[in-house]
């Protein structure tokens, strides 16, 4: 069994995900081969809050160019995870 620390990779700052934070709403970079369970069960034993929903989705590369060789950058998995109403805040967002 994996560990949760290898589930979740890093959350994903950026200016709609903090908009999200305050709705209860995290993003994070997951896994490629984690699951809904997984990511729910990961968020509940590292941050110690209870998870409504998770929803994930798979973001695909994108070609760049340095000069005339073209390459992708690499693809990758992030949620949104949902807390419940009676949860905590991740103090991590918080304190951004």
């Amino acid at each position: 069994m994996r560990s949760a620390y290898d589930v979740i990779i890093k959350p994903v700052i950026s200016e709609r995900s903090m908009d999200q934070a305050a709705e209860k709403k995290y993003t994070f970079r997951v896994a490629v081969d984690a699951n809904k369970t997984e990511i729910r069960n990961a968020v509940e034993e590292i941050f110690d809050v209870e998870v409504a929903k998770v929803n994930i989705m798979n973001v695909n590369g994108k070609k760049k160019r340095m000069g005339r060789n073209v390459g992708t950058t690499s693809a990758y998995k992030k949620a949104i995870v949902t807390l419940t109403e009676g949860s905590k805040e991740i103090e991590f967002f918080s304190s951004l």
